[in-house]
């Protein structure tokens, strides 16, 4: 077993074979798919993927295209939430990626942050108080957090949708493709099958879509918002009365090599669900949830969150939120020399602090471990990795 299938890391996936092959021929003629001019295959490509992305949400007539990742997607959709909704605030989860902030502010327009709950989904009756308000125009859905890989309730924010006017964003950068995954309980199944009553959509295909960076998607459910990206290049588009793809997105010169690589991977993987693509996912999931087992058995650990998707987190026990802390970088460090590289994360001690009143919660955060399962391959080692955790657990929690 080689140190890349015993790392649990956070870090995309890396590419699948086929699409490096592919963008590596790509990049031979290197086409630029900002207008038709400079990538007339690559553009159908590009096309034809998009077309695919929206299938799998179940839309059918969005209007879309690749990004140079899920930051420029999520900007781009921010921005055109920004023109329909214009002044008016953009809200998401408290356990949103930090970006949406970030873009808000970058948009000059207002962010209010929602209350999550202890499964780190953003709290639905906290958002519905603010909405009665009238000041917001967006909220972001997280559709796979890339803290504790939970799901937002997208299903009741479409609900609350029917009572207040508002724009309904939903970020899937990183858990978009679980859609596709059969082994989905009712709940989670309910909130992805929502995704079609989006205003617009991000997903990643650098994440669990088998690209290498950088390879992001934006999409709109109402092809009419292509009217706020309208502008004048003369000397660009001027071989073909089609859409270039150029006169749909905020960045111009934009690699071709992506859709290649892309489009080739969709036809090696098709994005139906049951079928070898959804069976990855299926996997990393089941390695999630039997990695949750194995701490929930071991009395040096205080919890772990039960895993929407195939992130885990979990905290060692201790006496205060500062001994917790300590354990957890020892473990994280230890984990290091026996070639298991997990990730730290802060989780706020008010989600912990109900349920274990007997811990004294003396920080605002804890910090606790944090395994990305993204590789199928972690199911079929996932009794080494826990025997290296172990191991390392064995050096450094007396």
């Amino acid at each position: 077993m080689n140190r890349w299938t015993t790392e649990i890391v956070l870090l995309e996936k890396a590419p699948h074979p086929i699409a490096r092959i592919a963008y590596q021929l790509a990049l031979q003629i290197n086409p630029n798919n900002h207008a038709l001019d400079g990538g007339i295959a690559s553009s159908a490509m590009e096309k034809k993927a998009i077309e695919g992305i929206s299938t799998m949400f179940g839309l059918t007539k969005t209007l879309g295209h690749l990004t140079s990742g899920g930051t420029m997607a999520n900007l781009e959709a921010l921005w055109i939430a920004g023109r329909e909704e214009p002044k008016k605030a953009i809200a998401a989860s408290a356990q949103s990626h930090y970006t949406h902030n970030r873009i808000s502010n970058v948009l000059g327009l207002p962010f209010k942050k929602v209350p999550n709950d202890y499964y780190g989904r953003l709290d639905i009756n906290s958002l519905e108080q603010m909405l009665s308000k009238g000041d917001i125009g967006t909220v972001v859905v997280t559709m796979g957090n890339t803290g504790f890989g939970s799901i937002d309730p997208l299903y009741d924010v479409v609900k609350l949708q029917e009572q207040y006017s508002f724009r309904i964003h939903v970020d899937a950068a990183y858990g978009g493709y679980f859609i596709l995954d059969d082994s989905l309980k009712d709940n989670a199944r309910c909130h992805f099958e929502s995704i079609q009553f989006a205003d617009s959509i991000v997903v990643d295909p650098h994440k669990h879509g088998l690209q290498p960076y950088g390879c992001g998607c934006v999409l709109f459910a109402d092809p009419d918002v292509g009217r706020h990206y309208k502008h004048d290049s003369p000397y660009t588009y001027f071989t073909s009365k089609e859409l270039h793809l150029g006169e749909i997105s905020l960045e111009c010169s934009r690699a071709g090599a992506s859709a290649v690589s892309l489009w080739a991977t969709m036809q090696a993987f098709p994005l139906t669900r049951g079928g070898a693509f959804s069976n990855r996912l299926a996997r990393s999931r089941k390695a999630a949830r039997r990695l949750v087992d194995l701490v929930l058995e071991d009395d040096r650990y205080l919890t772990a969150w039960e895993p929407d998707l195939d992130i885990v987190v979990w905290v060692p026990n201790g006496k205060t939120a500062i001994d917790i802390s300590n354990t957890s970088q020892k473990l994280f460090d230890r984990c290091a020399v026996h070639n298991i590289h997990l990730a730290l994360f802060k989780v706020p001690t008010l989600m912990l602090a109900e349920g274990f009143p007997q811990i004294q919660w003396n920080m605002d955060t804890v910090t606790c471990l944090r395994a990305c399962l993204m590789k199928p391959e972690h199911l079929q080692y996932l009794d080494e990795i826990w025997m290296r955790i172990n191991r390392a657990a064995n050096e450094v929690i007396i």
